[in-house]
């Protein structure tokens, strides 16, 4: 289940904290909550990170208190490894691994190189769950990402909207460079399982799902597609926080509708 205050983590500290980080200095970063029990991020049983800070606002978000950079816990990659370690043996029966989710986690891309390498040598598979809202050519920015990949097992990648201008509504971002990411990622040669959450009304066109389809097709690299049904389950923390529900109303998908955006979205 979803531990979203950490305190057992944090009270464990005292026990795996080593006195010096990797490469002889503390690397930290934000994070909002762990999942040990995640059946749903990836194959098998998963250790789920989310972390803290993300650019996109998106209509739809279940974690919208994953929004701000400087909210959530700071931990360190030792304290995760540590942390991992006790449930090694539960999900690697499982053929299970480490997904890191978020928030947005290549706004982590440093942090999370260090962490997967640690983590490899544990034989853990890895996974990030990603819009790619961050993406960027820029050298420093590639030089961390490249680096991240290289331990990188699997990428969960959320296409949200083909359309560029209904792209930008839904999340407050254009699309450009998150399908320039997934081009990238075929590059890399790194499996990708494309998710596609479906809106009635808003992701749920034909016209848009056929146009995300032929995307899909172009890409080598794709293992499977999930269509995700729209709930309403994060209602109440839009409610919390304060926040207008942008889409106060609108119904989950139809079974018909879901089976319709998987035969047109299938590989």
């Amino acid at each position: 289940m979803q531990d979203d205050n950490l305190k057992d983590r944090q009270n464990k500290r005292a026990f795996h904290l080593p006195s010096q980080s990797l490469g002889g200095f503390i690397m930290e970063a934000r994070i909002h909550s762990i999942e040990t029990y995640g059946t749903v991020d990836g194959p098998g049983i998963r250790y789920v990170l989310f972390m803290q800070g993300c650019l996109l606002r998106c209509q739809f978000c279940h974690n919208p208190d994953t929004w701000k950079m400087g909210d959530g816990e700071k931990f360190t990659v030792e304290e995760i490894v540590a942390d991992v370690k006790d449930y090694l043996p539960f999900f690697q029966s499982s053929d299970g691994g480490v997904t890191v989710s978020g928030g947005e986690p290549l706004l982590h891309a440093n942090f999370l190189a260090k962490l997967f390498k640690e983590l490899k040598k544990l034989g853990v598979h890895t996974a990030l769950d990603t819009s790619g809202g961050c993406f960027s050519r820029s050298p420093s920015f590639m030089e961390s990402l490249d680096e991240l990949l290289s331990y990188t097992d699997l990428v969960l990648l959320d296409l949200k909207q083909i359309d560029p201008a209904k792209h930008k509504t839904l999340t407050g971002v254009s699309n450009e460079h998150i399908f320039d990411f997934a081009h990238y990622l075929e590059e890399k040669k790194i499996p990708v399982w494309v998710r596609h959450v479906l809106i009635p009304g808003v992701t749920d066109i034909d016209e848009d799902l056929h146009r995300l389809g032929d995307f899909i097709q172009t890409l080598s690299n794709v293992e499977k597609v999930d269509v995700l049904p729209y709930h309403e389950l994060s209602v109440y923390k839009w409610q919390e926080l304060g926040l207008d529900y942008p889409l106060e109303g609108v119904q989950p998908p139809t079974e018909d509708r879901v089976k319709n955006a998987e035969k047109i979205l299938a590989l």
